[in-house]
C-alpha cells in the first residue's frame, strides 16, 4: 500500500522550465530533470560527475512517447555522448545518491530492473532493445537497489514521466461489482468499445471497435490523434472498423468516445456500466457519498 510522502522540488536556476531537482525528504535519492539545451549547465554541477542512472525522454518516429534507460560512472559525460549520437530525446532525468554511495554494481542492477519495469508498464517505446542483462548482485545490495528504484519511480512520476509505473485502475464509488474496477461500455453509431477508469483517465481496452471514417464534427486535433494511433500500432483499420489492438489511455471519457466513434460526443453519458449507469452518474454518486 502506498504511503504518504513529502517531495521537495528545487529550482537551482530559479526557472520552473529549467533544471529541476526532486527528492523525497526521508530518502537518499535525488533526481534531476535536465532539458537538453541546459545539458551544459548540468555538467557544471557536482552531481554530474557521480555514478547514476539516467532516462532520456522524447518522441518516437510515430510521435508516441519514447525513452532510453542507462547508467554510467559519470552521468554528465555519458549524457554528452548521447547528445552527440541520439537525436530523439529532449529531456534527461538523472538519479544519483545524496551520499554518493552508489557503485557501478548498484546502477547496473537498477538499469536492468528499470528496463524490465518500463517494459512491463508499456507506457513508453523503449530504445534499449537488449542492451541490459541481469548482473550478479549480492542479495543485500539488491534489497537496497529495489528501495532506491522505488524512490526513483515516484520522483519520475511526480515530475511527469511515469515510465516505471503501471496504470492504476480505480473503482468509482457507488458502482456495482466486487471492488474491482468496473468495465464501462460504449455503444454508439455502430461502435462497440470497452474501457476501465484509472487515476489518469479512461483506458480503452484492446478489442474495442470504432468507426474507421471520421465525421465532419471531429476536431482536427482528434483526427490527427486517430491517425497517430494507427501509425503507432495501437489501432488497425479493418474495412469500416477502427480496431484497438492494444490498450490506450485517454485523458477523459469524451476524448475516448470521440476517438472511438470518429465524431464529437459527450463521453460522460455514453460510457456506461453493464447496468446502464453512466460515468456521470457514478461520479456524482462518488461526490455525494
Amino acid at each position: 500500500m502506498a504511503l504518504p510522502q513529502t517531495i521537495q522540488i528545487y529550482l537551482p536556476q530559479g526557472d520552473p522550465a529549467g533544471i529541476r531537482m526532486a527528492e523525497i525528504t526521508t530518502r537518499t535519492v535525488r533526481v534531476f530533470e535536465v532539458p537538453r539545451p541546459l545539458l551544459r549547465d548540468f555538467r557544471e554541477m557536482t552531481e554530474s560527475k557521480q555514478v547514476g542512472v539516467y532516462f532520456l525522454f522524447g518522441s518516437s518516429a510515430s510521435g508516441g512517447p519514447s525513452c532510453y534507460i542507462g547508467q554510467s560512472g559519470s552521468v554528465g559525460d555519458r549524457l554528452k555522448q548521447h547528445s552527440d549520437k541520439k537525436d530523439f530525446w529532449d529531456h534527461a532525468l538523472v538519479a544519483v545518491s545524496l551520499t554518493n554511495a552508489w557503485t557501478n554494481t548498484h546502477t547496473g542492477y537498477m538499469e536492468w530492473q528499470a528496463i524490465r519495469k518500463a517494459t512491463e508498464a508499456g507506457r513508453y517505446e523503449l530504445h534499449n532493445g537488449n542492451d541490459a542483462s541481469n548482473p550478479h548482485t549480492p542479495a543485500p545490495l539488491e534489497s537496497d537497489c529495489r528501495e532506491y528504484l522505488e524512490t526513483i519511480s515516484v520522483l519520475l512520476t511526480t515530475l511527469g514521466y511515469p515510465v516505471l509505473e503501471p496504470l492504476r485502475e480505480i473503482r468509482l464509488a457507488g458502482s456495482e461489482g466486487n471492488g474491482a474496477a468496473e468495465t464501462l461500455i460504449f455503444r454508439e453509431g455502430g461502435a462497440e468499445a470497452r474501457a476501465r477508469p484509472t487515476t489518469e483517465g479512461l483506458l480503452v481496452l484492446a478489442g474495442s471497435v470504432g468507426k474507421a471514417i471520421a465525421r465532419p464534427s471531429l476536431p482536427a486535433s482528434l483526427v490527427r490523434r486517430r491517425l497517430d494511433l494507427v501509425e503507432q500500432g495501437v489501432v488497425e483499420i479493418r474495412g469500416d472498423s477502427y480496431v484497438f489492438v492494444k490498450d490506450q489511455l485517454f485523458s477523459s471519457p469524451s476524448t475516448a468516445g470521440a476517438v472511438v466513434l470518429g465524431g464529437s460526443i459527450n463521453g460522460r453519458i455514453t460510457w456506461k456500466t453493464a447496468m446502464a449507469r453512466t460515468f456521470q452518474q457514478l461520479e456524482d454518486e462518488a461526490l455525494s457519498s
